[in-house]
């Protein structure tokens, strides 16, 4: 079920969704049905209630029982009881259907009128006789005081058959070309006739003389509907005793009271394609005019819209089941459509639970969505350089972010980054290449080109727990995880460093090389001793994780700040080029408290230390020779690290198993 919201109105398309074929077993159908959400979320209101190819015309039974329809290709007709919700019978006719009649309460006598000039009676078991007019007919109304069928067309004559005497009578002779449509009024039995030329004429069948006649072009031809030729009425109908609607073919639908020459009201549909089809909504005073792409709802005495109903499809027929919100579209596709409103009145009884579902769905909260807004966090719009609209009426904070206008984020996008839409072209003609071009080295490799270690560990852990890990990374809601390069994870980002430092330890374990295969031969020597010292290391290893666990983050802290030191120093430097200095990163110099010992002796005394001499000239002038020192060769600590590190290979080459890693533990 798909629900639409057109002027505050809520508008329930009954036949949206998909459908499954005929020809599927019942196995296959429950199958689909397993595996599609869209199948079980559907609602079949009346099965079966599609045609082959088109649907041309909608009618319902007096006694409501029964809706019948007609479509091709084959020209065929379907009956379907709304008391088992389901086909009854369906019938193939030998042409297309123009337009039928039902003449009985229920589906026992109809009447078809063909495009091959024939006229098709049926009753409950078939075909019962059929016989031809003299011109092609338009339309076809049953007058029920007399029992004359009428039947009018390209002609100006008016073809009246008595279905009492089984015999034509005399025709109405009209002022027309031509004529398009025809009306029956169920209250006193006037007949009226749209022709070609934009008139209405009015007979009388009691006197079989014409009463009156109406020039409805002449109000739909004026200068502020711009018509360039004289609009012909292509649809008529009564709504009650004095009032008629007329639709023109320029789009535009006249409300007329039979008393007065001149409209009560003109509603003009702005599409300029022909009215196909009238009807009015008794109860709520609203009417239906449909044209092949809308069908809109407006009130009786103001003009003012309800609502709308549009569809993909063209429309060709219009069915209001009485007293009901439902309504019925015969369209240019398959699937016959069926729309409920509730605004405009209850479900028919016969689908009475429409209205329990449609309050189940009102009452769940709706997820809104602002198509005219993007939404953007604050990192986004300082990048685009739209930070300094901060506090303005362009951005309305929501959340961890702000909406902003479509418009306005589009233009600084381009601003922004200008050559990001031939980036994109480039990158689809790549990816639509690399799909056209298969490899010539098929190389059996089920882990995606995206986020490749992050696939890899699910699929480890997954093997581990003996579960299968292709239907997360085929899930809809995870696919493109895998498949959108924006969605890479950086490992070189801070925010990764500091939420993921197991993680980044067991990257620079796995790219260490492994143990040796000599190691490990010597290793198999000194079993033994590995079972006895394996139970000491046991117990110390879920607080050694710790510990290495809070050693990388106070490393990944370090490394951030540095880099923000670096960036930091980077930008601080005068116009000479001299840079300024942390004390941390200053030239390093001797120890401090040499240095404070050094300062309190006079300049003769430090310069004799350091082995420099002062010579004085004749003239009272002195000079200093220096005599640069030589470093050390190596410091007690230097010998010390030694002799610790040789101590620390014997032991690995005696005892093998020990890793490196573990011996500064031990000592």
């Amino acid at each position: 079920m798909q629900v639409s919201e057109i002027d505050n109105v809520k508008i329930y398309n009954l036949s949206a969704g998909k459908s499954l074929p005929d020809w599927l077993t019942e196995r296959k159908k429950r199958t689909l049905l397993k595996k599609n959400v869209d199948l079980r979320r559907r609602i079949e209101l009346i099965q079966e209630f599609d045609m082959p190819g088109v649907s041309t015309s909608l009618r319902v039974s007096k006694d409501g029982q029964y809706i019948m329809a007609t479509g091709i290709y084959k020209p065929r007709i379907k009956c379907f009881d709304v008391n088992n919700l389901s086909l009854k019978f369906e019938r193939c006719l030998d042409s297309e259907v123009v337009t039928f009649e039902i003449l009985s309460e229920d589906y026992t006598k109809i009447v078809f009128l063909q495009c091959d000039r024939y006229v098709e009676f049926h009753v409950g078991h078939g075909r019962h006789f059929r016989l031809r007019v003299p011109h092609f007919g338009r339309d076809m109304k049953y007058h029920r005081p007399s029992c004359d069928l009428i039947v009018v067309g390209a002609s100006n004559e008016v073809y009246r058959l008595n279905l009492e005497l089984g015999q034509f009578l005399a025709p109405y002779v009209t002022k027309a070309t031509e004529i398009n449509c025809c009306s029956v009024n169920e209250e006193h039995g006037l007949l009226v006739f749209g022709t070609e030329s934009g008139h209405v004429e009015a007979w009388d069948p009691r006197t079989k003389s014409r009463q009156g006649i109406l020039d409805c072009a002449l109000h739909c031809s004026d200068a502020e509907y711009r018509n360039t030729s004289v609009p012909s009425i292509s649809a008529v109908k009564f709504n009650g005793a004095l009032q008629m609607g007329v639709g023109t073919s320029s789009g535009h639908v006249l409300l007329y009271d039979i008393r007065s020459s001149k409209p009560l009201l003109v509603k003009d549909h702005m599409n300029e394609i022909p009215i196909k089809c009238i009807e009015f909504h008794k109860q709520m005073d609203y009417v239906y005019s449909m044209d092949a792409n809308v069908v809109k709802i407006w009130d009786i005495n103001t003009g003012k819209q309800y609502t709308n109903i549009e569809s993909s499809v063209d429309f060709n027929d219009l069915c209001v089941i009485p007293n009901t919100g439902l309504s019925m579209m015969a369209v240019e596709d398959q699937k016959m459509q069926i729309y409920y409103i509730p605004s405009l009145g209850p479900a028919p009884r016969w689908c009475a639970f429409l209205d329990n579902l449609t309050e189940e769905m009102e009452s769940s909260a709706s997820q809104t969505v602002y198509d005219d807004y993007k939404f953007i966090t604050k990192q986004e719009l300082e990048s685009l350089g739209l930070d300094h609209l901060l506090g303005t009426n362009l951005l309305r904070a929501y959340m961890h972010g702000y909406f902003v206008d479509v418009r306005l984020y589009k233009r600084a996008k381009s601003i922004a980054d200008p050559f990001a839409f031939e980036e994109y072209k480039k990158r689809k003609i790549r990816e639509k290449i690399e799909q056209e071009r298969p490899s010539r080295i098929k190389v059996e490799d089920n882990l995606p080109k995206v986020n490749r270690d992050l696939a890899s560990r699910l699929m480890d852990s997954d093997t581990r727990k003996n579960k299968q890990s292709a239907n997360l990374l085929k899930d809809d809601r995870f696919k493109a995880l895998f498949e959108n390069p924006d969605f890479e994870v950086d490992k070189g980002a801070d925010e990764y460093r500091l939420l993921n430092p197991v993680l980044a330890r067991l990257d620079k374990n796995k790219s260490k090389p492994k143990v040796e295969t000599e190691d490990m031969e010597i290793a198999e020597t000194v079993d033994n001793d590995k079972d006895s010292d394996q139970e000491l290391y046991e117990t110390s290893d879920s607080s050694d994780e710790d510990r290495t666990w809070t050693k990388e983050v106070k490393k990944q802290h370090k490394i951030i700040r540095r880099k923000k030191q670096d960036e930091d120093d980077e930008e601080v430097e005068s116009e000479n080029g001299e840079k300024v200095y942390e004390f941390s990163k200053a030239p390093k110099t001797a120890n401090i408290r040499s240095i404070m010992q050094v300062s309190k002796k006079s300049l003769g005394e430090r310069l004799a230390r350091e082995g420099s001499t002062i010579m004085t000239g004749t003239a009272g002038n002195r000079e200093m020779k220096f005599s640069m020192r030589n470093k050390k060769k190596s410091s007690e600590n230097d010998k010390k690290m030694k002799k610790h590190y040789e101590e620390r290979k014997q032991l690995v080459r005696r005892t093998g198993y020990l890793t490196k890693k573990r011996l500064p533990k031990m000592l």
